[in-house]
């Protein structure tokens, strides 16, 4: 652990005693970053890369090991934070379909109650954005027909030991940040509330496949790369492509993964993304110092976590969209005063649950229906009574490209139940996920019993029949809608997608697949 880490635990330990130093209430500080692997902020998974910054919040705050999206893709995912209600809720199916813009976040409710507030960077919550193909990938993945949908996953070296600033548009908005705390700390004795949303350590675009090409490129330098313990980062075992469920083989093609890859080629993939990472952890590390630099560190409440992981090549994919361990789990570490240091928790918790611990931290009322509960009792010194006792359970849903069914995961106690679509088209999955960490053996088959209790309580908190079948529907009409308002330049604007065939041999079958799935008769 560096000295400046080192320094900073000292004076946090100092001065961090009290939850509201003075009777005030506490500044709150959350750093979201995009595809962090929450496995990387516990043992063993933190051992193969350096986050001196995770690893200050571990020492000093409370981590969950057991954190979950409630949706693995971007925009949905911070929809159910920012409002505290699951996905099938707020209907954000998609990265283009999510709140409503005059939709109520515990930001916003934290302004009508004195805080001072300010988002920077990606914030993916709000409806109508993300690129044409990534609308029509979502809404016609229920086609029968498979098309590569992203560029295969490589990785590019950069710069030299010297070369540290390589997400620059990251960089200047944690600057803006470090800036802005600054600022407070000399204008003002209001509480504030600062969030700083991070791209990093997502993929990047593949500027060789062109403007529509997703991001496939893991990106990095000498200088970052030296922070990864290239000894310790493991090789994923995968099923034969003949073993894999379905939706997983769905997802392996779409995602350009089914082809072959080396050991090298693998490893060289998870090194860099954890170097990604590395370089995220230095921009939490850049807040932080300037909490501390202002003397705010004391009375301010620090979250890190991330809206989905990163499957990094385990089960033949990369990219999120899947319930996979790599993709769903994500990072959740909270620091502050009057809250405990060292802890980890293993209570089941996902992002939902931030609108309310937000709230109850800065004594803010909740408005209406919400799907979280308040984390505070968990990690709080002083006795925190709550009326409702959270439960042992939680929910991830998944609506968009890449796969091609609805999916939904209930994880509960060693298990993670998967269930498809209307429950009865597409078999379901079962992982212990105590014994098999991998999520290699799908036990469904031998536990109906489990299977059974899981799906009710399921269908209890989310009649998922029916939300498939209205996310169908959406579909269906929000294509037709986007067909008809392209008029008679349909057929050159979708061969000009990110497909990664042959559009010429492909088009006509591809065309004639769409039309049959538009009348519904697929």
């Amino acid at each position: 652990m560096s000295k400046e880490v080192l320094f900073l635990i000292f004076l946090f330990q100092i001065y961090g005693q009290s939850f509201c130093r003075n009777g005030t209430r506490p500044n709150i500080v959350m750093v979201m970053s995009d595809a962090f692997d929450g496995r990387l902020t516990f043992d063993p998974g933190s051992k193969v890369v350096k986050l001196p910054y995770v690893n200050y919040l571990r020492e000093l705050g409370t981590t969950f090991l057991n954190a979950y999206t409630n949706s693995p893709i971007c925009c949905p995912s911070r929809a159910a934070m920012w409002s505290g209600q699951f996905v099938h809720l707020t209907e954000s199916w998609n990265n283009y379909k999510c709140l409503d813009a005059n939709a109520t976040t515990w930001m916003d409710l934290l302004e009508e109650n004195g805080y001072v507030t300010k988002s920077m960077g990606k914030l993916d919550y709000t409806s109508g954005s993300h690129s044409v193909s990534n609308r029509v990938e979502a809404w016609t993945r229920d086609v029968q027909f498979l098309l590569r949908q992203e560029g295969r996953p490589v990785t590019q070296l950069v710069g030299n030991m010297s070369t540290v600033r390589i997400m620059r548009k990251d960089w200047g908005n944690t600057d803006k940040a470090a800036q802005w705390i600054h600022q407070r700390a000399a204008s003002s004795h209001q509480p504030f509330a600062l969030y700083l949303g991070l791209n990093l350590p997502h993929p990047y675009k593949t500027e060789s496949l062109g403007p529509t090409a997703g991001g496939s490129t893991f990106l990095t330098s000498p200088y970052w790369l030296k922070k990864v313990s290239s000894e310790l980062i493991t090789v994923p075992k995968w099923l034969p492509v003949e073993a894999m469920h379905p939706v997983d083989f769905y997802s392996t093609f779409t995602k350009n993964c089914s082809g072959v890859f080396t050991v090298e080629e693998i490893k060289s993939i998870r090194a860099f993304y954890y170097a990604m990472c590395a370089e995220a952890d230095a921009m939490l590390g850049q807040v932080i110092s300037a909490l501390r630099e202002t003397g705010l560190l004391d009375n301010t409440v620090v979250i890190f976590t991330a809206d989905h992981g990163e499957m990094a090549m385990e089960h033949r994919q990369f990219y999120k969209m899947s319930m996979f361990e790599g993709s769903s789990h994500v990072p959740l570490m909270i620091m502050g005063p009057g809250l405990m240091s060292g802890l980890q928790v293993n209570q089941l918790v996902s992002l939902v649950d931030l609108y309310p611990t937000v709230l109850d931290i800065s004594g803010v009322a909740a408005v209406g229906h919400i799907s979280g509960h308040s984390l505070l009792p968990l990690l709080s010194k002083a006795r925190v009574f709550s009326k409702k006792q959270h439960p042992d359970w939680v929910l991830s849903e998944y609506h968009g490209c890449n796969v091609n069914a609805s999916t939904y995961m209930l994880r509960s106690g060693r298990w993670k139940y998967i269930a498809y679509a209307d429950g009865l088209t597409v078999p379901p999955q079962l992982f212990d996920v105590t014994l098999d960490k991998d999520e290699l053996h799908n036990v469904v088959l031998k536990f109906p019993d489990v299977q059974a209790h899981l799906d009710k309580l399921l269908r209890g908190i989310v009649n998922y029949p029916e939300v498939s079948k209205n996310v169908h529907l959406y579909n269906r009409k929000a294509f037709g809608a986007w067909r008809h308002s392209v008029g008679t330049n349909y057929s050159q604007v979708i061969a000009n997608l990110r497909w990664h065939v042959d559009w010429q041999k492909d088009a006509f079958a591809y065309e004639r697949a769409i039309d049959k799935w538009l009348d519904g008769s697929l």
